[in-house]
């Protein structure tokens, strides 16, 4: 129930908000803390952030540099483990994408060293790095570049 007693003044409302423009004795009399003249201190406007007053902005001052390759999205690194599901001895795209290893969208894909070989592989149309070219020649297998 609310009394008169009860009643306070929010902890957040401790000091009233600035009243400018209502005299000098205000302390933000007359120009209202704007200044005198200026793009600032005309009413409605606004100056976006990365403004700088007119010289070249930050961002147009530093070089461009970098650069996204579409083919990064559609290639796609395997591994020697990801083999080891593969119950056939030829290995190429339509292979590794039946067993689901790669998704259909990828066009590319390169085999890299890493985990072991368990038998020997054939390998068709698809990118080897140097050692997984020697690992799988190393155990019998032999690569078919098309």
């Amino acid at each position: 129930m609310v009394h008169l007693n009860n009643l306070s003044v929010s902890k957040n409302r401790k000091y009233c908000r600035k009243r400018f423009g209502r005299g000098v004795g205000s302390g933000i009399g007359k120009t209202c803390g704007r200044g005198h003249k200026g793009q600032n201190s005309r009413s409605g406007t606004s100056v976006c952030r990365r403004f700088e007053g007119g010289q070249t902005p930050f961002y147009r001052r530093l070089p461009k540099f970098g650069f996204i390759s579409k083919k990064f999205m559609l290639t796609k690194e395997i591994r020697f483990s990801d083999l080891n599901n593969v119950k056939e001895n030829i290995i190429d795209l339509d292979v590794l994408k039946s067993y689901k290893i790669i998704k259909k969208k990828i066009l590319y894909c390169k085999l890299i060293l890493s985990g072991k070989i368990s038998r020997a592989f054939i390998i068709r149309g698809l990118k080897v790095s140097k050692g997984a070219r020697i690992a799988i020649e190393n155990f019998g297998g032999e690569i078919k570049d098309e």
